[in-house]
């Protein structure tokens, strides 16, 4: 049957952790409801899922829970899906005349696989190359986390952090490297706990063999205080 066929192809696109566009897919009413309102649905959701599964939510310790994923979902987890929380990264003249390379490393990342709900928890390692402005180094961690807090895959998350931050900068010169590691892989399916993903976006200048390198030696510079 066609309905079969399709949940293997979908079902395989999940367990190979393949994603199918650099934008997160959207629909165009998905800020027709309040936060409020998408908290109820999914209180309601969750505590179905739970029923289901034959938990007693009459339990002191589970009653709560559906609410409190529920909160966590819209306020959280998946607040990056808030256009209205995309952080303003404003710019400044770079009156200092520096010139190299600015590196902002080991960047925490808490984000969330689209294609099972868990985790993805690693650091993102950025760089750019001023063309004429400068951007403060909060805001960078700030850009991680807005599209970090989204159901991702982790291409596109490095993809739309370094297009992000050529727009910010108005320059192409911009890298991102993300080391991660993904609960869907570590905990189940192959339930591999020592493996991580690294991905790479490089623009620019960064495509160039030895600007590319210079900045991976910069990552591996170990950093303690």
């Amino acid at each position: 049957m066609k309905i079969n066929n399709d949940f293997e192809e979908f079902d395989a696109l999940g367990n190979d952790h393949i994603g199918t566009s650099q934008d997160t897919p959207m629909r165009s009413d998905a800020f027709k409801l309040s936060k409020e309102e998408k908290i109820d649905i999914i209180k309601d959701d969750v505590r179905h899922i739970m029923e289901t599964l034959g938990l007693d939510l009459s339990d002191d310790s589970l009653k709560g829970t559906p609410m409190r994923v529920a909160k966590m979902f819209v306020k959280e987890i998946f607040g990056g899906l808030d256009p209205n929380k995309k952080p303003s990264a404003s710019t400044f003249e770079n009156k200092y005349k520096y010139g190299e390379m600015l590196v902002e490393k080991n960047i925490t990342v808490y984000s969330t696989c689209e294609h099972h709900l868990l985790p993805i928890v690693g650091k993102a390692h950025i760089a750019y190359i001023s063309n004429g402005t400068v951007v403060g180094l909060s805001k960078m961690n700030r850009i991680v986390d807005y599209f970090a807090k989204r159901p991702q895959v982790q291409e596109r998350l490095t993809i739309q952090i370094v297009r992000e931050l050529q727009d910010v900068l108005e320059t192409k010169d911009v890298a991102c490297v993300i080391d991660a590691k993904h609960l869907c892989v570590n905990s189940r399916g192959i339930r591999d706990i020592e493996s991580s993903t690294v991905t790479s976006e490089f623009g620019g200048r960064f495509k160039d063999k030895a600007t590319r390198r210079e900045f991976l030696d910069y990552i591996k510079l170990d950093t303690k205080f």
